[in-house]
C-alpha cells in the first residue's frame, strides 16, 4: 500500500512539474518571441530619409517619407515650419520658373523627367525655393511605387538647397487634391524628427502600406 502510494505521489508531482514549466513557458513567450512591430523600429524604418507633415489642407494631413538627394545639394537640416509647399510652373521645372513669387521662401514641389534633378532643384533655387521635393506623376511609370536615388549630372554645377525624392502615388494625390480643392499649395513643416515614435504611431498615408 506504501509502495502504491509513493508511485502515485512521485508521478502526482512529475506531472504537476511539467505542467508548471509549460506554464512558465507560456508566460514567457513573448518576451522570448516579441512580435514584429516590437523588433522593428522607426530608425530601421528611417534609413537616412527624412519626413515631412502636411497641416492642411485637412485631407492630405499625414506624415511624408522623402529620399535626399545622393550627392548634389544640402542636407534637411535646417526646420522649415508653417511653409507652403508650390507645385511648380512649370510641372517639371526644366526651365525658368513662372510662379517664382509664390515659390520664394516655400518648398517646390517638381515633376519627375524632361531634365536632370540638379538642374531642376538650381531652378527652384533661383526662384527663391527653400528646397525642392520631386515626384513621380506617370502612375503607369515602372518606377511609381520606388523611391529612385537622385544623383548629379555630372556637370560642374551645384545647389545649396536640398532636395528629396518624394512617392509617386504620394505625389499625384497630393497634386489632384490641390487641383480638385483649388488649392495652389499645401502647407508644410520639413523635416519632423520620428526617432522616438514606434512605427505603428507614424500617421502615414491610408493609401500606402508599410
Amino acid at each position: 500500500m506504501e509502495k502504491t502510494c509513493g508511485k502515485f505521489i512521485f508521478c502526482l508531482a512529475m506531472l504537476m512539474l511539467a505542467l508548471g514549466q509549460q506554464l512558465v513557458s507560456g508566460m514567457l513567450g513573448d518576451s522570448h518571441h516579441p512580435p514584429l512591430n516590437d523588433i522593428v523600429t522607426t530608425q530601421d524604418i528611417i534609413a537616412g530619409d527624412v519626413f515631412f507633415e502636411i497641416t492642411e489642407p485637412y485631407s492630405l494631413e499625414y506624415t511624408y517619407r522623402l529620399r535626399p538627394s545622393k550627392d548634389f545639394g544640402t542636407s534637411f537640416s535646417q526646420r522649415l515650419e508653417g511653409v507652403a509647399l508650390v507645385p511648380t510652373i512649370p510641372s517639371d521645372g526644366c526651365t525658368k520658373i513662372e510662379n517664382k513669387r509664390a515659390l520664394r521662401g516655400n518648398v517646390a514641389l517638381i515633376d519627375r523627367g524632361e531634365c536632370s534633378f540638379l538642374t531642376k532643384t538650381i531652378n527652384a533655387e533661383m526662384a527663391g525655393a527653400m528646397a525642392a521635393i520631386i515626384t513621380e506623376f506617370n502612375s503607369e511609370s515602372s518606377e511609381f511605387d520606388y523611391y529612385i536615388e537622385m544623383i548629379h549630372d555630372k556637370t560642374d554645377r551645384d545647389t545649396q538647397i536640398p532636395a528629396g525624392y518624394l512617392l509617386g502615388r504620394n505625389g499625384v494625390v497630393i497634386k489632384n487634391t490641390l487641383q480638385r480643392l483649388k488649392r495652389s499649395y499645401a502647407r508644410i513643416n520639413l523635416p519632423v524628427n520620428l526617432t522616438f515614435v514606434p512605427p505603428s504611431k507614424i500617421n502615414h498615408p491610408p493609401w500606402l502600406g508599410w
